[in-house]
């Protein structure tokens, strides 16, 4: 999947890291989606708005399910898209 767009700087809270760590997920592998522009586990409303940010430059929001159910968020943050974080819905 060819990158859509810049990730900046990589952050994490510990939270998602150990939720990624419990369900054998690496970090990257998420990451990669996102980056992808597969949006995971969003309705068609929000990966049309995702869409609609790839042009505009505004936020862009990922959620994927893990294999424990545990759910875990990417955003990167808008112009100038200088981050993209990973973590859990309850850490926003």
């Amino acid at each position: 999947m060819a990158a859509r767009f810049a990730l900046g700087r990589l952050l994490a809270t510990p939270g998602a890291l150990r939720a990624l760590e419990v369900a054998g997920v690496l970090p990257f592998a998420l990451l990669a989606r996102h980056h992808g522009g597969e949006w995971g586990d969003l309705s068609p409303e929000d990966h049309r708005a995702n869409d609609r940010a790839l042009r505009d430059g505004s936020r862009l929001f990922s959620a994927y399910v893990l294999p424990t159910g545990v759910q875990v968020w990417v955003i990167t943050e808008a112009e100038p898209r200088a981050a993209t974080t990973l973590l859990l819905p309850e850490e926003y």
